[in-house]
């Protein structure tokens, strides 16, 4: 749409990418349709928003498919220690690369094929020697069910190289008996094999597992380049070194790091965060300064729990290795943030509340108080702070009404996890630690109507949604 916003940011990399395709006369083309214009198209393919991407192979009108692949916004994206929660990110209305070379080798990888055959040692090995990460399916029939399901999970794994061969000197070559997928890498072992199985052939899932987690290195320093990976392995614990990487005594550290990380492969994620660097974010994610390094935390991604070791315990090689065992088996209590009680917390018409005060407010039993739990980014927060700060006014002389808020992005609550937001919830007076949520208009009228009848809309007044 020629007013989207997304759709001017994505405008350069795919006119790039239309250039790369075409200077290899690729069996591909781009094109661009102005939704607005054309609703009878946008109609047909039930394009409901902009930009949305389509590809269409061998005329095929009916089953056109969608742009998904690596590159795709993570599961992480919301919430995850890479300090998304507290800053404003793009959300794309697509999955795919947004780069001019990715969106080509998306591309590529569907109008040609999407792994290399090869014939012999020699482009075997060209193949292996030319990229850091190399996967070669090793299969005896090339008709095989499991090779189409090889080539389906290459076509979207833009960031490896794909091989395929059936050639019995290859499989002598690299030691192989049965059909199997392997990973060359330049680095940790050097090599991981995914052996198919006899009866039930190749797990997609399983395979794609495995490729993640084997093509990542053991310990991985965090930057804006490897966080798309480290949230896109699907490991659900992660193990943070933070250390200051202009400081040789914190270097040293790193060895022991490494040599704890090998058993763990697959169960825990090696992380180091270097505190000089522009991490500023994820140490504020964990409630940390700079100056707290060398230092490790573990936090489980499904969960959002966060563990500490003891305080004062170096990290060596012994001591993650036991961390680790310690949290994994149950015996460490994860810690919650808070910022402290600012002296004039209650001075204020929006009554302020962070994790350490919050049990003794929220749940005094002779008060009615509504919370509104907020991102300092958040751009919804910002519009309805008016509304919330009228709210106040209104009912200040009600002794028995509190309104406040509680920035959700430095304090957590043992209570209940918040994710979203605004999330506003109220606690009504009385036993029983009884929590409504808000889920209507943020408007003064509605949120009086609401406070006045006990924590619940009139029967007249519908819930509207929000944003």
């Amino acid at each position: 749409a020629p007013w989207c916003g997304h759709c001017r940011a994505l405008a350069p990399e795919y006119s790039k990418a239309a250039a790369l395709l075409a200077a290899e006369s690729a069996r591909a083309r781009l094109a661009k349709v102005d939704g607005p214009a054309e609703t009878e198209l946008t109609q047909e393919f039930a394009v409901t928003a902009y930009p949305t991407l389509k590809f269409f192979r061998d005329g095929n009108r009916t089953h056109p498919e969608e742009y998904t692949g690596a590159g795709s916004r993570p599961a992480w994206s919301v919430g995850g220690w890479a300090g998304l929660r507290h800053g404003p990110r793009l959300r794309g209305l697509f999955a795919g690369p947004r780069e001019a070379e990715g969106i080509a080798e998306w591309v590529r990888r569907r109008a040609g094929p999407s792994a290399t055959w090869l014939e012999d040692e020699e482009g075997a090995q060209a193949l292996i020697d030319g990229r850091d990460v190399v996967v070669i399916g090793f299969f005896q029939d090339r008709q095989d069910q499991d090779v189409a399901t090889f080539l389906a999970l290459a076509r979207d794994a833009l960031d490896m190289t794909f091989g395929l061969t059936d050639q019995p000197k290859l499989f002598q070559k690299f030691g192989l008996t049965k059909d199997t997928v392997v990973l060359f890498k330049k680095f940790d072992e050097g090599r991981a094999d995914f052996p198919a199985d006899g009866e039930l052939g190749l797990d997609p899932g399983d395979l794609s597992l495995f490729l993640l987690t084997h093509s990542m290195h053991l310990v991985t320093e965090f930057n804006s380049q490897t966080s798309p990976k480290i949230f896109a392995a699907r490991i659900p614990n992660h193990l943070l070194l933070f250390v200051n990487q202009t400081l040789a005594s914190h270097q040293e550290l790193l060895a022991g790091f490494g040599e704890a990380a090998p058993p763990f492969r697959g169960q825990v994620l090696f992380v180091v965060v270097d505190v000089s660097a522009d991490n500023d974010h994820v140490l504020q994610y964990f409630g940390l300064k700079a100056e707290e390094a060398p230092t490790l935390r573990f936090i489980n991604m499904e969960t959002t729990k966060k563990y500490a070791p003891a305080r004062g315990e170096p990290a060596t090689a012994a001591s993650v290795t036991a961390f680790c065992h310690a949290v994994l088996g149950g015996e460490v209590k994860p810690y919650l943030l808070s910022q402290e009680v600012p002296p004039d917390w209650d001075q204020r018409l929006v009554k302020t509340l962070v994790g350490k005060n919050f049990e003794q407010v929220a749940f005094d039993e002779t008060k009615n108080v509504f919370v509104k739990f907020y991102a300092p980014w958040c751009t919804h927060c910002k519009e309805m702070a008016a509304a919330w700060e009228a709210l106040a006014e209104k009912y200040k002389d009600r002794e028995d009404v509190l309104i406040a808020e509680l920035d959700a992005t430095a304090n957590e609550l043992e209570a209940f996890p918040v994710h979203g937001f605004p999330t506003l919830k109220f606690f009504p007076a009385g036993p029983g630690r009884k929590v409504i949520e808000y889920k209507s208009t943020r408007d003064v009228e509605t949120f009086s109507k609401f406070l006045d009848n006990g924590g619940e809309l009139p029967a007249e007044e519908p819930a509207a949604p929000f944003p």
